[in-house]
């Protein structure tokens, strides 16, 4: 089944140390590829403790889009586990070079462990088993080195607008059937580098995937209930809107979700 689990749904640093959601990152599995997307704190165990479970050993290669923490922390780890510990060469890790270079998040020791890591650039294109996916644009108004992806399999195209400073047309770059906004905060703050419920309401009033997953929430938002949000976009935008949930698992073939 090709499918997107969502192995945690918190964003900003209160949410994730308090682990009012979790924080494991995103898990896609595409044309027989298992990606891992933005392993942030707790990935391993969510993975292992997911019904069913999900064993990193099966995992094809890891995508990180910047190096902050609550997407990062577990990359490590979950590298380890995708190779068996190390025993094992396999599998593609891609990463920005700030991830890379100066205090790296990833670890050197690490690095030998998987078969290539590639290093993302604005407009590079990549692929990774049965899939492909590019980095459009950098989000030049976030504090470290950014991006979002789009990703295209046979049938079916997923765009990731990850952490991000809404920016007058972020939204041509990221024209996927399925469109994931990290979606921070309930409303704009002066000088906090993330989308709001605000901004999400225009890209996909502008875009009108086939459908919409807000995700990655702020304190804020959880109070006021990202579920209804999610409701209240469908309605008005007349486009399938839902606020992802910790676990949540969508069915592409079919766009069903539990």
């Amino acid at each position: 089944m090709n499918k997107i689990k969502f192995l945690g749904t918190a964003g900003a640093r209160f949410v994730v140390s308090k682990q009012l959601r979790k924080s494991g990152g995103i898990w896609l599995t595409l044309d027989g590829t298992n990606v891992l997307i933005d392993p942030g704190p707790g990935s391993l165990v969510r993975c292992i403790s997911s019904k069913p479970k999900l064993d990193p050993i099966d995992l094809d290669g890891i995508i990180l889009s910047h190096r902050h923490l609550d997407h990062s922390n577990d990359i490590n780890v979950m590298i380890e586990a995708m190779t068996n510990g190390g025993f094992k060469k396999k599998g593609v890790v891609f990463a920005p070079a700030e991830a890379l270079e100066d205090d790296p998040v990833i670890l050197k020791y690490v690095r030998k462990y998987v078969e290539k890591i590639e290093v993302l650039k604005e407009k590079g294109t990549y692929k990774i088993g049965n899939i492909s996916f590019d980095t459009p644009v950098k989000h030049s108004h976030h504090d470290v080195e950014t991006y979002g992806f789009n990703i295209y399999g046979k049938g079916i195209s997923i765009s990731i607008i990850t952490d991000a400073e809404y920016q007058e047309g972020l939204e041509s770059y990221y024209k996927g059937d399925i469109l994931i906004i990290n979606t921070v905060m309930l409303k704009e703050k002066e000088n906090i580098q993330h989308i709001s419920v605000q901004d999400a309401e225009k890209i996909i009033s502008i875009n009108k995937p086939k459908l919409a997953i807000l995700t990655h929430f702020g304190m804020t938002l959880i109070k006021a209930k990202p579920w209804e949000i999610a409701e209240d976009f469908t309605k008005k935008l007349g486009v399938k809107v839902i606020a992802a949930s910790d676990g949540m698992e969508v069915d592409l073939d079919s766009n069903q979700f539990i």
